[in-house]
């Protein structure tokens, strides 16, 4: 079946121009004009991917980003004014996946939903599966990673929610314990072709993902920096 996604803006036009052009594409689409609405698609189908103008009007995009966030590791792109830097700053650090900067071109709206939606699907979660046998689900440090289900529990069964970036890191770290990768061998795993020698935000994603999971995150155990190298995944992988 077809991705689904869901368009958030308040301006209809903008609705219709991106419904046409991702439905062109092949993806399902349903529309949203504010947050309520928004709460309503997610309660009731699957979605995939949200493109989420930050300026609602009446709402807070920022505020629905981390609702959505609190509840969903669903993909987010947002979508902000050209010099909102700081929205931007803010929207990354609650767990979406990327940004398009109006006013936009359509082509790379869709470059970033098919880049996003291509590392929900990377080859790491197979990597993860396959290195171990047929197994989906991986204990660690306490931690259960359950690939199929694209969920992360606690020891006490809490669900921790990840993003997207999150969960193809930590899939890529369980499918490759104890061996050290460089900033560069990470962003081929999790990004493919997709990325700049510039592009250091994988060292963003890993600080946001120690806070999840390290007990202490300035003296983490689980996912150690290497001086000089990379990073290690140390903690024992076991499939469950």
């Amino acid at each position: 079946m077809a991705d689904h996604i869901l368009i958030v803006d308040d301006d209809a036009k903008i609705r219709k121009m991106l419904r046409r052009s991702l439905e062109d594409e092949g993806y399902r689409v349903s529309e949203a004009a504010d947050a309520e609405a928004v709460h309503r698609q997610m309660a009731g189908t699957d979605v995939d991917l949200i493109t989420l103008d930050l300026n609602l009007g009446h709402s807070d995009g920022l505020t629905l980003a981390r609702e959505i966030r609190q509840k969903s590791n669903v993909a987010i792109i947002m979508i902000t004014g050209k010099g909102d830097i700081i929205d931007r700053i803010v929207g990354l650090e609650i767990g979406a996946d990327d940004y398009v900067a109006k006013p936009f071109h359509l082509r790379e709206v869709l470059a970033r939903v098919r880049s996003v939606l291509r590392r929900r699907e990377t080859k790491t979660d197979t990597s993860a599966a396959t290195s171990s046998g047929n197994a989906q689900s991986f204990g660690f440090d306490g931690w259960v990673l359950d690939i199929s289900r694209r969920e992360l529990v606690s020891a006490d069964g809490s669900l921790c929610v990840l993003t997207t970036g999150e969960f193809a890191l930590l899939a890529m770290f369980v499918g490759r314990p104890n061996r050290v990768l460089t900033r560069d061998q990470i962003m081929d795993h999790i990004k493919g072709n997709d990325w700049s020698p510039s592009d250091r935000s994988i060292d963003n994603q890993i600080a946001r993902l120690r806070k999840k999971i390290e007990l202490d995150p300035a003296a983490p155990r689980v996912i150690k920096t290497v001086r000089g190298a990379g990073y290690s995944f140390t903690a024992k992988v076991t499939p469950k």
